[in-house]
């Protein structure tokens, strides 16, 4: 056995001492009965792969579509609010302070006069005086706003050619476009905004007090904004409500 053994081994040293002398190293080819196997086996995976029921997509169309009604329902509500940036907020609102018989309270005529100041200091003018007193002021147009707006619709285009690239996956728009050129419309709502110009905006108060004085009552009617800022720098509270001081107060 160890003759076999030797003789076995010995011939592929001789093939190398044969093929150094020779100046070159030659590969050897593998058998084809070997590799007959493996080539079949190559052969019905790429078949697999390459098969048409492989690339049928595996979610559900319905859900795929509800999806797709749902956000083409809601998209109209980045027009909704392009439209809103030019016009004000209108909100009423009724505020207490403490009245003239109330401890540290104050009466009607300084309250209208501390809200005549605020006023004033804030650009507005008295338009109508009367049982209710109109201000009015000229709202100037904010650069923020119209970088704010423009920033808002260039996602909301974005996310609508990404939704029309996926559903017409097959469509080829003119001159090598894609839907994602949408996006390039969005500067015009910053300009839309823009060109509205200043807004003028007015604001109506309306003083009274209970009967035994202790509570004056404050009913604002005008933009959300303003009225928010205004309670906050006169110190009142909404009728109906308990204000908890913040933390930096």
């Amino acid at each position: 056995s160890s003759s076999g053994t030797n003789a076995f081994t010995s011939q592929p040293s001789l093939v190398r001492k044969q093929q150094r002398m020779n100046g070159r190293t030659n590969m050897v080819a593998p058998m084809p009965e070997l590799m007959e196997p493996l080539n079949n086996g190559a052969i019905d995976i790429s078949s697999l792969l390459l098969s048409d029921e492989s690339m049928v997509p595996s979610y559900s169309k319905a859900s795929y579509y509800t999806t797709l009604g749902v956000y083409l329902m809601s998209f109209p509500g980045l027009y909704s609010q392009i439209k809103r940036s030019t016009v004000a907020k209108t909100k009423r609102k009724t505020y207490v302070t403490p009245g003239e018989a109330a401890s540290g309270g104050q009466d009607l005529r300084q309250t209208a006069g501390e809200i005549m100041a605020y006023m004033k200091a804030n650009n507005y003018e008295v338009a109508e005086a009367g049982e209710v007193i109109t201000f009015r002021g000229l709202v100037q147009k904010s650069v923020s706003q119209a970088f704010f707006l423009t920033f808002c619709t260039a996602l909301g285009m974005a996310s609508l050619a990404l939704v029309l690239q996926i559903q017409f996956i097959d469509f080829k728009l003119p001159l090598g476009l894609n839907w994602f050129y949408l996006v390039l419309l969005s500067p015009y709502a910053g300009l839309y905004y823009w060109r509205s110009g200043d807004r003028v905006d007015d604001i109506k108060v309306k003083l009274a007090s209970n009967e035994g004085d202790t509570e004056n009552e404050i009913t604002i009617e005008g933009n959300d904004d303003e009225l928010d800022r205004m309670w906050r720098a006169l110190n009142w509270s909404e009728k109906g409500m308990v204000r908890i001081a913040g933390a930096l107060e």
